[in-house]
């Protein structure tokens, strides 16, 4: 696969994930709205890091190592800042019975609808930056 279909590919896929964050709101699936927003910027930032760096993203799902590789950590807002570092423990924690209940706790149906809105403008903002 040459670099513009793995971006295409990787844009796609956050594409349905996007799509999919925005069903489990509407049926009440709190607990995997963030982590589909989450899925929705890592495979965003992924075909982003192949846009700069030329080459296939590593195997992490950490955002933190995508803005930092691709120098995006120097261009980021404070609050784009904070939404990344809110994003960060919601793809572990989703995943983990332990963590479950807390995380279920702080996700209301209005916070959630708010990540889905600042993934959509943290999506959108990075796309504007390959065209």
């Amino acid at each position: 696969m040459d670099e513009l279909e793995q971006i295409k590919y990787w844009l796609e896929l956050a594409e349905y994930d996007l799509e999919t964050a925005k069903a489990m709101l509407e049926t009440k699936r709190l607990l995997y709205v963030g982590f589909m927003c989450h899925q929705t910027v890592e495979k965003t930032l992924k075909g982003y890091y192949v846009f700069i760096m030329k080459k296939s993203p590593a195997f992490t799902h950490r955002l933190t190592f995508f803005t930092d590789k691709t120098g995006l950590e120097n261009e980021l807002t404070d609050d784009q800042k904070d939404f990344i570092d809110e994003l960060e423990p919601l793809n572990i924690e989703a995943r983990y019975p332990t963590y479950k209940e807390k995380l279920l706790r702080s996700l209301t149906r209005e916070r959630c609808h708010l990540i889905i809105e600042k993934t959509e403008e943290f999506v959108e903002w990075i796309e504007k930056k390959m065209r």
